[in-house]
């Protein structure tokens, strides 16, 4: 079978998975638009969150411009290929979708407020896509890094979910699913917009506010690694 020869919005199996392999992609070692690196290690204390929410240019863009946020990187993440190819994943053999990876300092910014943006930055009710980008790296996904985190993202998906159908929208689709391996996608993909600043941006944003605050710590954050 062809490398494009495949039902692109339709989740792979692991026999079907592209072979990948061993080396990482090399990309800059500092963010283009925040001058912080772009890889592990991060600055003590930092924390790290991980959304897909369809073509990632637009969306890292959202994130590095939110204040409290450290740096941003876009990979390829939740599925199967190891280190895959942007033309891999647009495949649909590798089972990735375009991520997004968020590093924030959690005393200026808190887990809860980047949900928020998740949300309202995209249509998370569309399956396989986003507006007419279509394939499995375009659905949403949240990729918790702790339970902590999980329980935020399930609780603001519930929350959202009463804003959306009150406004006529259908059932979130969005997957919330343990953090994988985070694959760097290529440098040229690296803060996009900012090198192509009449880049392609789609808005699919549904205009519906989501809460914030839906649900509490029991206590202290939990540390996440900041090493990678």
């Amino acid at each position: 079978m062809g490398i494009f020869g495949f039902h692109k919005t339709r989740m792979i199996t692991a026999d079907e998975a592209l072979p990948g392999r061993t080396s990482p992609m090399p990309v800059s070692g500092r963010h283009a638009v925040l001058g912080a690196p772009l890889r592990p290690p991060y600055p003590a204390g930092a924390q790290i969150a991980e959304f897909a929410l369809g073509c990632f240019w637009g969306a890292e863009r959202t994130f590095w411009r939110t204040p409290g946020v450290i740096t941003t990187a876009v990979g390829y993440e939740g599925g199967l290929t190891p280190n895959p190819t942007y033309k891999e994943v647009c495949s649909g053999r590798t089972g990735h979708a375009e991520a997004v990876r968020v590093v924030y300092d959690p005393a200026k910014i808190s887990y809860g407020e980047l949900l928020r943006i998740f949300w309202e930055a995209h249509n998370p009710t569309q399956g396989m896509r986003q507006g007419n980008d279509r394939g499995t790296q375009y659905r949403s996904a949240i990729f918790y890094a702790t339970p902590q985190q999980e329980a935020e993202a399930l609780a603001s998906l519930a929350a959202y979910q009463k804003q959306l159908s009150s406004a006529g929208y259908g059932e979130i689709t969005t997957e919330v699913s343990p953090a994988s391996e985070f694959y760097f996608a290529e440098d040229y993909h690296q803060q996009y917009l900012k090198k192509v600043p009449g880049g392609y941006c789609p808005d699919h944003g549904t205009g519906v506010s989501c809460p914030i605050g839906v649900v509490r710590a029991s206590g202290p954050a939990e540390p996440i690694k900041a090493e990678g």
